[in-house]
C-alpha cells in the first residue's frame, strides 16, 4: 500500500501529542518500532516530502510496506524508551534488526551479589551467567545514561562502591545510593528496591505500583509510618516523571547515526584509519574504531580509505550509519561510494590551504544542508582522533 494511503488511515486516528511508542504494520506483521517525544508529530513525519534525505532510504522502504500505525502512549520519554526496548526485543521487527544486533551497543546489568550493583555493560563483553537480569540492547548510549540517571534518583542503588567501607560513597550524600557501603540498608530492603527497578524496567509500571501500594499497606499494619512516607514520595516521582534531559535528547535535531573517516600518515608511513561516530548528535566514544592500513604501500590517502571502509563494512554486526563523511575530494568520494550500502549517504569535505572545511560534495542524492554544522563537526572529530592515533603509533605519544 502507499504511503498516501497510508497516511490517510492514520490521519483518521487521534493520535496524542504525548510521548509513546509507535509500531508500523504491514497487516499483523509488525515492521518497525520506535519511540517519541511527541507521538503525533513524529508519526507525521514519515509522510514528509523529505523522508528520502533526513532518514535514509530504509525507512522509505519501510513506510511503504505498512499499511498501519499502531501506537502506544506512555506517561514519560523514559518510559517510552524503555517500552520501545522491551517491544523490539519481543517483536523482533525485520527495520529494527540494527538495534538488536550490533554487540557495540549498552545494556543494563543487575550483578549476582548479596547487594547487586546496578551498571551498563557492552554487549560485546556481556556474559549473562555473571549477572541476574540484563535489560537491552539499547543503540544510543547518551539516552540510556540519562534513563539511568532517572531511575536512579527515584530508585538510588549501588553502582562502584565497596560493601564495609568506613565512610558512605558519595552518591550516598546526595541521595543516589542508599547506603550499602556503609551499612546503612539492610540488605531485605536493598533487594526490595533491585526488584522494583527490575519491574520498572521491565516496562512494568503499573504491576510496580501494585507493588509499592502493597508494601505502603503492610508497613501501615506495622505503624511504620516513616516508610510509608518513603513509598508515598516514590509513587508521586513515578507519577511526575522529570525526564527533561532526556526530551533534549530524544528532540534532537538530528535522531540518526553519522560515521567520519579519516587517514593520517608521514609520507605514507605508519598509516593509519579511524572511524567517529555521532549519535542524535553526540560523539559516541565507545564506538571509535582505528585501522592500522595493511594493503598500502605509500602515500595514497584514497586507497587507504577503500581498505578502511571495506574492513569496516564487513562487520554486519555493526549498526548501519544513516550518513558517511569521508575527507577529500572526488576520488574520496567515488572511492566510498564503490563499498557503501545504497541506503546509506555520503559525502566528503574538501578542505582548503589551512584545513579547513571549503566545500561539502554529496553523492546518492544526500541533502547535506540541514546537517552541515554536524557533517564539518564530525569531520573535525575524525581528524583530531587520526592525527592523535598517527603520532602513538610513530612513537611520539605514549600508547
Amino acid at each position: 500500500m502507499k504511503s498516501q494511503e497510508v497516511n490517510k488511515i492514520i490521519s483518521k486516528k487521534k493520535i496524542p501529542d504525548t510521548s509513546g511508542v509507535y509500531l508500523f504494520k504491514q497487516n499483523k506483521d509488525i515492521l518497525y518500532i520506535g519511540k517519541a517525544t511527541s507521538l503525533k508529530d513524529r508519526i507525521k513525519s514519515y509522510f514528509s516530502s523529505d523522508l528520502i534525505k533526513s532518514r535514509g532510504m530504509l525507512l522509505v522502504d519501510m513506510v511503504s510496506r505498512a499499511n498501519n500505525v499502531d501506537f502506544l502512549p506512555t506517561d514519560s520519554v523514559l518510559e517510552a524508551f524503555i517500552l520501545e526496548n522491551e517491544l523490539i526485543k519481543k517483536h523482533q521487527p525485520i527495520f529494527n534488526t540494527k538495534e538488536k544486533d550490533d554487540k557495540s551497543f549498552n545494556y543494563v546489568v543487575i550483578t549476582k551479589e548479596e547487594f547487586p550493583r546496578v551498571l551498563i555493560e557492552r554487549g560485546r563483553n556481556l556474559d549473562k551467567e555473571n549477572y541476574a537480569h540484563a535489560f537491552g540492547p539499547y543503540p544510543y548510549a547518551p539516552q540510556l545514561r540519562e534513563a539511568l540517571k532517572l531511575i536512579r534518583k527515584i530508585f538510588p542503588f549501588r553502582d562502584t562502591c565497596k560493601i564495609g567501607q568506613q565512610r558512605p560513597c558519595f552518591n550516598y550524600s546526595i541521595g543516589l545510593c542508599p547506603g550499602v557501603c556503609a551499612g546503612k540498608i539492610p540488605q531485605k530492603e536493598y533487594l526490595k528496591n533491585v526488584r522494583h527497578i527490575v519491574l520498572f524496567l521491565e516496562g512494568k509500571k503499573k504491576n510496580l505500583i501494585k507493588v509499592l501500594n502493597k508494601e505502603m499497606k503492610e508497613y501501615a499494619k506495622e505503624l511504620n509510618f516513616e516508610k510509608c512516607s518513603e513509598i508515598q514520595k516514590t509513587l508521586y516521582s513515578l507519577e511526575h516523571i522529570q525526564d527533561v534531559s532526556m526530551i533534549k535528547k530524544e528532540g534532537s535535531k538530528n535522531s540518526i547515526r553519522i560515521e567520519a573517516y579519516d587517514i593520517a600518515h608521514m609520507s605514507g608511513k605508519n598509516m593509519v584509519g579511524v572511524m567517529v561516530v555521532l549519535n542524535n548528535g553526540e560523539f559516541d566514544k565507545n564506538e571509535y574504531r582505528k585501522f592500522n592500513i595493511q594493503t598500502v604501500d605509500g602515500p595514497n590517502d584514497t586507497k587507504a580509505l577503500r581498505e578502511v571502509l571495506e574492513r569496516r563494512f564487513s562487520h554486519t554486526e555493526w549498526a548501519i550509519p544513516n550518513l558517511v563523511v569521508v575527507d577529500g575530494g572526488i576520488a574520496q568520494l567515488n572511492a566510498a561510494k564503490e563499498i557503501l550500502p545504497k541506503e546509506v549517504g555520503l559525502v566528503s569535505i574538501v578542505k582548503d590551504s589551512r584545513h579547513k572545511a571549503r566545500e561539502i560534495l554529496t553523492s546518492n542524492n544526500f541533502e547535506a544542508n540541514n546537517l552541515k554544522s554536524d557533517i564539518v563537526k564530525i569531520n573535525a572529530e575524525a581528524h583530531r582522533f587520526a592525527i592523535t592515533f598517527h603520532r602513538k603509533k610513530r612513537g611520539k605519544m605514549p600508547v
